[in-house]
């Protein structure tokens, strides 16, 4: 048999909460938890609205030498990789470390702790950084210093494609599995908030300016203006199937069961992005999953918020399915668009819709904007779910669809028995 990767752990910290059924509640429920930045005084800034992880304590999840020497993204990463391993059944250090990979998404790095080193290299006499100015900043630091601290020895890597990296990391967990490394952790967590990273992003003209919660975040609707940035995110244990039902792991969320990653390959900004390379990104996905497009049971969208992507996206899911795209809901309005942390929510979201036997409502949405009429999900609903397509986009061209099905019971019966025979 090919080998089947499997989701059974999933570690959320998001606005919306700490664990996943804090997060789950937050989002069936639809609450908004936009609020003013508190890491910094925004007032110098136009945006000051952000979705922030609150009550947040760090030194739960880390000792204090390695929260010192880590920025405040990579703290968040240490709490979803302690609860993904919790929530999978998994010891915090593998009997086996090579046996377990790392292959999470990064985007903005530790900006944070940059920025306040960098104050200090500017505004005191000694001219002077902190030792570990050199890592803590490193897009690649919350995989190495999660390896590091759990002792995962297998494969590890970093994907760089801003939200899209979200959905490739978990694509790229796939083939480390199917390479031989039976456990691998992906997804991804961001914090972009601070006056360095705000400013990054308000220079590309895409971040909202409202400053009511409820009205800032706004994507597919006629009052789109933009998006909110947030922190955050979710990681997730992958593992091969037969490994996961050999030891008994408490739940098997859903098998990642297609990817597709393609790139507009030239500049997209003015227009939205290439509407045909997204698509192809969605039939790749399709594809490799042996997956019809009317099986596909929800979709949840990048949902950047911005007018002309968002059109483009609605034109993107009419193109991979037809003309008649299936119901699409998206949370990010409750918490910010958390680049790669946001996508990878959004596959948590997808499996916990797939468990539970309900879609989201989407939020934000109270009328669709021209272009961008699609079947939305207003409220929850009951909905035995089979497959789920989750897209995203990152700057400057990247796209990325992942394709999600729960594990019948049959097929796990009939892994079962194979392994014993």
């Amino acid at each position: 048999m090919t080998v089947r990767a499997v989701v059974t752990g999933i570690g959320v910290v998001a606005p919306s909460g700490i664990g996943t059924d804090a997060h789950w509640k937050c989002v069936l429920a639809g609450e908004n938890r936009i609020g003013r930045i508190s890491l910094f005084d925004p007032d110098r800034y136009d945006t000051t609205l952000a979705g922030e992880v609150s009550e947040f304590d760090a030194n739960r999840y880390a000792d204090n030498r390695r929260a010192v020497q880590t920025d405040r993204w990579t703290h968040l990463g240490f709490a979803a990789t302690s609860l993904a391993l919790a929530d999978a059944g998994l010891p915090e250090t593998a009997e086996d470390p090579y046996g377990y990979a790392v292959a999470l998404a990064s985007s903005s790095g530790g900006n944070l702790f940059g920025q306040r080193e960098l104050q200090r290299l500017w505004s005191r006499p000694s001219r002077t950084v902190g030792a570990y100015q050199s890592i803590a900043w490193f897009y690649a630091a919350s995989v190495g210093q999660i390896s590091i601290h759990h002792q995962f020895k297998g494969p590890c890597g970093v994907l760089v494609a801003e939200a899209a990296g979200g959905l490739d990391s978990l694509a790229h967990a796939v083939r480390t599995i199917r390479r031989g490394t039976p456990v691998a952790l992906a997804g991804g967590t961001e914090c972009a908030l601070s006056p360095y990273a705000l400013a990054c992003q308000a220079r590309s003209g895409m971040l909202s300016v409202a400053a009511d919660p409820d009205r800032a975040y706004r994507p597919f609707d006629v009052a789109a203006a933009g998006y909110v940035p947030g922190e955050g995110g979710a990681v997730f244990v992958v593992e091969d199937l037969d490994h996961a039902l050999a030891r008994g792991a408490p739940t098997i969320y859903g098998e990642v069961v297609g990817w597709g990653a393609t790139h507009d390959a030239r500049h997209s900004g003015r227009d939205g992005g290439d509407s045909t390379q997204y698509a192809r990104a969605m039939c790749l996905a399709l594809d490799r999953a042996g997956t019809q497009a009317g099986e596909v049971d929800v979709v949840y969208p990048d949902a950047l918020g911005v007018p002309r992507y968002d059109r483009s996206e609605a034109a993107a899911l009419r193109l991979a399915f037809g003309g008649q795209p299936p119901p699409v809901t998206t949370q990010k309005p409750l918490i910010g668009r958390a680049h790669q942390g946001g996508s990878a929510l959004d596959v948590a979201n997808a499996l916990l819709s797939l468990r539970h036997g309900v879609l989201p409502p989407t939020a934000g949405l109270d009328e669709p904007a021209a272009g961008c009429e699609l079947d939305f999900v207003r409220r929850p609903r009951p909905e035995s779910a089979n497959v789920a397509m989750v897209n995203a986009r990152g700057f400057d061209g990247f796209n990325s669809s992942l394709v999600l099905r729960q594990v019948a019971a049959q097929d796990r019966d009939r892994a079962r028995g194979e392994r014993i025979g």
